[in-house]
């Protein structure tokens, strides 16, 4: 979905001739300060914070300060101290420039002890803490920034245990409460926002990921949101309980397709819930395809990504598995190759090393060494923190 979490995740790369040329390799060992990074990563973005030509990364960190990764220029991170050591239960990050000035900033969120965080970037990549300026709070686990308001600047959306909420920017990163005028009323248990135009007539929408029913907003194209999901969204009696979801054209047609990573937090007696996968037919009414495009899948997944790892054009899938709250474990991220048209098999031995396990809350790609190759950051909440290379 977000500098938005869509571009982040449906990201392309140059192409390659098979995925045998282009494994991925474990660089974590010498490229990242795994010592530090072992527990509790919620959410990653990559952005050139410090205006250098390189992607550095934050880390939303649970329940411990949050972490700037500063990179080298070959893909090889310090913990730079950059960011105000606040502690909360930081979850989900969102990236614009918000007050105008033509640097990165940051807004991340918080669920348990609902206090929000918005950072200022000084233009060299150190951030001063602006948290004031977030006039609403709440038990928040999702976060989308877009222009609500057509005013040309970056405005906020939080996704919220109870009615999601809309920060609209004065363009000065000043924000008041946009909600009644902007979003529908909504009381649901929303874990994600991914943004992008759904129904093809040239502005952004919003699907709403929750842990009790799905939700598709359209835009009316002056800003105000309208929940169309009975219409758009094909029914599914058994409860879905989606931690995240992720927007791309997996069929070539043109138009952006649904995934919704599913787990099952609340309730695990009744085993988890399956992923789902849903195409779009061009103006926003889709068809679920996940029996037929999708492998079938019994694990907690707390991650779901587009991103073309093998190089042929096409988005691929990639999950993370969250091991149901056993410790580090060695649940597997998952690889799913595209076939071109939207299905998907599995083929994770023959792209990730055996080490690529943890408990996955978050897939990230970008180009961290600089070779024009999609690298990838592996986010676990328990564990250490793994990153892939694309070997040469």
């Amino acid at each position: 979905m977000k500098i938005q979490h869509l571009p982040l995740a449906a990201i392309a790369f140059p192409l390659f001739s098979t995925a045998a040329e282009m494994p991925y390799i474990d660089v974590s060992e010498t490229h990242l300060p795994v010592e530090q990074l072992t527990a509790r990563t919620m959410d990653i973005r990559f952005a050139d914070y410090d205006n250098d030509g390189d992607k550095d990364a934050i880390l939303a960190k649970e329940m411990l300060p949050n972490i700037f990764l500063l990179n080298d220029g070959t893909g090889t991170f310090t913990i730079e101290d950059r960011l105000p050591k606040n502690v909360h239960d930081s979850e989900d990050i969102g990236l614009a420039d918000f007050d105008g000035d033509g640097d990165i900033d940051v807004v991340i969120v918080s669920e348990d002890d609902q206090t929000n965080e918005l950072y200022l970037n000084d233009g060299n990549g150190f951030f001063t803490d602006a948290g004031d300026r977030l006039p609403l709070k709440g038990v928040t686990n999702g976060v989308a920034v877009l222009d609500l308001d057509n005013d040309g600047d970056q405005d906020i959306v939080l996704g919220n245990y109870g009615q999601n909420h809309a920060l609209i920017n004065d363009g000065r990163a000043n924000f008041s409460d946009g909600t009644a005028a902007t979003l529908p009323v909504h009381e649901g248990m929303t874990q994600d926002l991914e943004v992008g135009d759904i129904d093809g007539d040239g502005d952004l929408d919003i699907i709403v990921g929750n842990e009790d029913a799905n939700r598709i907003w359209i835009n009316d194209g002056a800003g105000t949101f309208l929940d169309e999901t009975e219409a758009r969204l094909p029914f599914r009696e058994a409860m879905e309980e989606t931690r995240e979801v992720a927007l791309g054209d997996i069929d070539g047609d043109g138009d952006l397709d649904v995934f919704f990573a599913n787990s099952k937090f609340t309730n695990r007696k009744n085993g988890y819930p399956a992923n789902r996968l849903l195409l779009n037919d061009g103006i926003g009414f889709f068809t679920d395809v996940s029996g037929t495009h999708l492998p079938e899948d019994a694990d907690m997944n707390a991650e779901g990504d587009f991103i073309d790892v093998d190089g042929d054009g096409d988005l691929d899938l990639l999950t993370g598995v969250y091991a149901d709250g056993r410790g580090p474990g060695d649940a597997p991220f998952r690889v799913y190759a595209n076939n071109g048209e939207g299905r998907f098999e599995e083929v994770t031995e023959s792209t990730f090393p055996e080490t690529a396990v943890g408990n996955g809350f978050d897939v990230e790609a970008a180009d961290v060494n600089g070779d024009g190759r999609p690298d990838l950051y592996l986010a676990n909440r328990w564990g250490a923190d793994i990153l892939l290379l694309r070997a040469d």
